[in-house]
């Protein structure tokens, strides 16, 4: 299918227009970034992120109020792929010493419930654990049976012919559980999953990030300069910092203004943005392409022109490519829940931005080098 067939635009001769499209959109990408700043997840920021899957719906606000105030400090609490599932997060990576008493008097309660006058003694407490050893092996089986039933992670540590040692894990996720369990007393619950991230680690994953998206776009750079020339390639590479800019700067606009996009930038964000540049550098070299060949075909003509005529030529191409992957990626924006909302809301924009830049940016700054060096491009 083919649309736009005679197409006839000056894309060149309204490059200007572009530029100050291109410069206002980054001006204000970037105060919101310097003044609002971005909001990293817990890849980066390190913490904690637990997943509840409840048996019925929930109502998240009264979730958010149950764990509001648990000693946890800041707690993020959101749906998470419906209206059964509760994402929670906050910046503690363990229990914290203040409430960790407290949680360990819950599985002493626990134990004596199972098996009430049970003998057992503390041999160990590390920040995230505890281990008893009880003295009666017949029922260590039984304890650990209930308390996996309760939600507790327990598992036996060691065993010899007197005594048996019961390792419990205390994580966030069990204290969530806790606090949770008591007052949704007809909606059962589990926990789906516990990430926790140190916050040495979460600046180890940002740097890398960002090295990734930069070595990225240098192979783009030298990868564009041995296929066409360096000013081609300058061009394409200052035409992907344009897109990854503009739609980094879209999460400090948005955030907290439109409801649902209160997005973070974690590793998932990293790999969109990393789909987009690939995505965009391809629209790029599209036209690129039409370009070499009209510069060989048509050497009398102006650069201007040959750059409009590639343009015109690739449009239907372009405007059909982009249309069709963005139908997709809306389905999973609006469909694919707050795991995939980041996601998909980087690919959406970016490729709209992407697109617009390997039209009206890239090309362009071809033509205004050529305008100022007062060299001749061509291919032989």
């Amino acid at each position: 299918m083919r649309i736009l067939t005679n197409l006839n635009v000056d894309w060149i001769g309204k490059r200007k227009l572009f530029y100050s499209i291109s410069g206002f959109l980054f001006l204000i990408g970037f105060i919101n970034i310097i003044v609002r700043g971005l909001n990293f997840g817990i890849d980066f920021n390190g913490g904690s992120e637990i997943v509840l899957q409840f048996e019925k719906q929930v109502n998240i606000s009264e979730i958010r109020s149950y764990v509001e105030n648990i000693g946890l400090g800041n707690v993020e609490v959101k749906t998470f792929g419906g209206a059964t599932g509760v994402l929670v997060r906050t910046e503690e990576q363990q229990v914290p010493s203040s409430i960790f008493p407290t949680v360990v008097e819950n599985v002493k309660k626990e134990i004596d419930k199972i098996v009430p006058g049970l003998p057992y003694s503390e041999v160990e407490r590390s920040s995230n654990s505890i281990t008893f050893s009880f003295t009666n092996r017949d029922t260590i089986n039984t304890v650990l049976n209930k308390l996996n039933l309760a939600g507790y992670q327990a598992t036996i540590a060691s065993e010899d012919n007197n005594t048996s040692q019961l390792q419990i894990n205390l994580g966030i996720a069990q204290w969530l559980k806790e606090n949770i369990r008591n007052k949704v007393k007809n909606n059962p619950f589990k926990v789906l999953k516990e990430d926790r991230v140190g916050p040495k680690v979460g600046n180890e994953l940002k740097r890398d990030a960002l090295l990734a998206i930069l070595l990225s776009l240098v192979v783009i750079l030298i990868y564009l300069a041995f296929r066409f020339k360096f000013v081609f390639a300058v061009g394409a590479v200052v035409a992907l910092f344009h897109d990854v800019l503009i739609t980094l700067g879209l999460y400090a606009i948005l955030y907290d203004v439109i409801p649902g996009l209160n997005l973070e930038i974690d590793l998932t964000v990293v790999a969109a943005f990393l789909t987009l540049t690939g995505y965009s550098m391809n629209d790029t070299v599209v036209v690129f392409d039409r370009v070499r060949e009209n510069l060989k075909l048509h050497k009398t003509l102006p650069l201007g022109e040959i750059i409009n005529k590639s343009i015109n030529q690739t449009m239907s191409r372009t405007i059909i490519t982009g249309v069709t992957t963005l139908l997709t990626v809306f389905v999973l924006l609006i469909m694919g829940g707050d795991v995939l909302r980041a996601f998909a809301f980087t690919i959406f924009f970016g490729i709209i931005i992407g697109t617009y830049s390997s039209i009206f940016v890239a090309s362009a700054l071809v033509y205004e080098y050529a305008q100022k060096s007062k060299k001749k491009v061509q291919f032989s």
